[in-house]
């Protein structure tokens, strides 16, 4: 059979962030972002679109102090969304995926780069 792989995610990187960053899927549906050292981050969703999915990688700085981040019309499991780990240089793998309504949330978290 020929190789017709339509899996691949396109990758971009967001780099450091601030206070607020909003998500672009055009930019790709694997995103990539490094908080800043003590600076809550709030992540506006995009427009939510039937069928739509995306996966972010969420790091924590190197250095400094951990930060937290506050996700935008997110619905996640048992309503609750998930803390962000708190230790310097670890990331956590947040995955969307969008009913045309609503952006529905799970976290994969804790891991070490």
């Amino acid at each position: 059979f020929p190789s017709h792989d339509k899996t691949v995610e396109t990758y971009y990187n967001i780099g450091t962030v601030t206070s607020t960053v909003t998500l672009d899927l055009a930019n790709g549906t694997f995103q990539n972002l490094t908080l800043t050292s003590a600076t809550a981050l709030t992540v506006t969703m995009p427009t939510a679109t039937a069928g739509k999915s995306f996966i972010l990688i969420v790091r924590q700085p190197a250095s400094g102090t951990a930060t937290t981040v506050t996700f935008t019309g997110v619905k996640w499991p048992a309503s609750t969304a998930p803390t962000i780990t708190a230790t310097l240089s670890r990331a956590d793998i947040i995955a969307f995926f969008s009913d045309g309504t609503n952006w529905y949330g799970s976290a994969v978290q804790n891991f070490t780069p």
